[in-house]
């Protein structure tokens, strides 16, 4: 059963949350972990998003990936594979204090790299994040609980903004 799509106003209890996250996921994971990111349009301020906190880590080797999931599963994370995105590992947790999405990558990994230069160019640029909350909240309208259509739909405006920070990081 799909549930419906909600974007919600932002939420200042957001960070905290993440917070609350991070400092059990650095306590589970120790040295493995060289970041812990909050993620996703719930880490920019003033953006609606989906009530769930995104979460990256960032592993200080790709060797260190079975003992993270063995750590993560202590407290009840169970890893779902990298579900089609080669190299982020996804994790489901029933822990239902804090809904969130957890994703565990190694150093190097692209998509960790195109998650934090999307949520820093939105901090840091208004007009785009604006522009962003008002192209989900029309999508979740339409597209009601169909997830996989309303995430397609939104990454021709998530592709340009990488693309134009590509074109500003080239000298």
């Amino acid at each position: 059963m799909n549930l419906r799509i909600v974007i919600s106003d932002y939420d200042p209890l957001w960070p905290q949350q993440f917070a609350t996250l991070r400092a059990r996921l650095a306590h589970t994971l120790g040295g493995l972990a060289g970041a812990i990111e909050h993620i996703g349009s719930t880490a920019v301020p003033g953006l609606a998003a989906k009530p769930v906190i995104d979460i990256d880590v960032l592993l200080r080797s790709a060797a260190d990936l079975p003992l993270a999931i063995t750590r993560l599963a202590s407290w009840g994370y169970e890893h779902q594979g990298d579900l089609s995105i080669p190299g982020r590992q996804t994790f489901r947790t029933r822990l239902a204090d804090i809904p969130h999405h957890l994703y565990v990558c190694p150093p190097g990994n692209e998509e960790y790299e195109r998650h934090i230069v999307f949520r820093d160019h939105l901090r840091t640029h208004p007009e785009d994040a604006h522009a962003y909350a008002a192209l989900k909240r029309t999508l979740a309208a339409i597209l009601g609980d169909d997830r996989d259509a309303y995430t397609q739909a939104k990454s021709k405006f998530v592709a340009e903004i990488l693309r134009r920070n590509r074109q500003r990081a080239i000298p």
